[in-house]
């Protein structure tokens, strides 16, 4: 007998990836897989497989905008994830609107290089995404060149990778994720930081390139905060949620890195 309970609901502004493993795709199978209706604003259509990006169209502002018109005036929004943006207008648009609407929760996952290497965020718009929409953040998600990109200098040392969370903290967001995945070490450190100090949550590191780990994994926030987890909690369980999918990856292209499990 099917439930009448309501589930939430939360929102992805990020790209689109033609090879089904990141960005919007991703984002969506990990709202279902915790039990989340996902909504969807398309902000720009990558040409993508396991290999590498070959090109990238972003979407009008007019239409992101009408995009995000519809979703914001139809549906209880819980909370709010952003990927891919890919430009300093489309950055400026999102924060205003988000500024507007006033979700409950919103994940910044300052996705700016791919995997592959493929550029997917303007130079240009790096200022534009540390003054207008990091500071909305109640969780920013950045991995170690990403946090390097947005405090503008190399975080190698131990003292480095130690201020560079409060340096970020700094920038606005009500709490900081900076990922550990780039870095060579066996074991991968998760440091979470916000008011109340610091967490580091420490996980074997698998040995395969995982497609789609971060847009997961912020998308997995999203989800937990959406369905009542506190920020902490939130950050705690989509990690596990994350390590589980990968652990059971699959390559379904000729490509080395592996699509998670979702």
């Amino acid at each position: 007998m099917a439930s009448s309970k309501q589930p939430p609901i939360a929102l992805t502004i990020a790209g689109s990836d033609s090879g089904g493993g990141a960005g919007i795709q991703a984002d969506l199978k990990t709202f279902h897989a915790h039990g989340v209706h996902g909504l969807s604003v398309i902000a720009a259509i990558t040409s993508q497989n396991t290999r590498n990006v070959t090109a990238v169209h972003p979407v009008p502002l007019a239409h992101i905008r009408s995009q995000l018109d519809a979703v914001f005036d139809d549906f209880p929004i819980a909370s709010v994830k952003t990927g891919m943006l890919g430009n300093a207008a489309t950055v400026r648009l999102v924060a205003r609107e988000l500024r507007k609407r006033k979700p409950a929760w919103v994940v910044v996952d300052p996705v700016m290089i791919a995997t592959s290497g493929s550029r997917l965020l303007d130079e240009d718009a790096v200022d534009a995404l540390i003054h207008e929409l990091i500071p909305l953040a109640d969780v920013l998600t950045p991995n170690l060149p990403e946090a390097e990109a947005l405090l503008g200098r190399p975080l190698k040392t131990s003292k480095q990778l130690a201020d560079a969370g409060k340096a970020l903290l700094a920038l606005g967001a009500r709490s900081v994720l900076l990922k550990g995945g780039h870095g060579r070490d066996h074991e991968v450190v998760d440091r979470y930081l916000d008011a109340k100090g610091t967490l580091d949550i420490r996980h074997p590191r698998l040995a395969r390139e995982g497609h789609g780990t971060g847009c997961t994994l912020a998308s997995a926030i999203a989800a937990q905060l959406a369905s009542g987890s506190t920020p902490r909690q939130a950050v705690r369980r989509a990690i596990a949620y994350v390590q589980r999918a990968l652990k059971n990856g699959y390559r379904p292209g000729a490509g080395a890195a592996f699509v998670l499990r979702h």
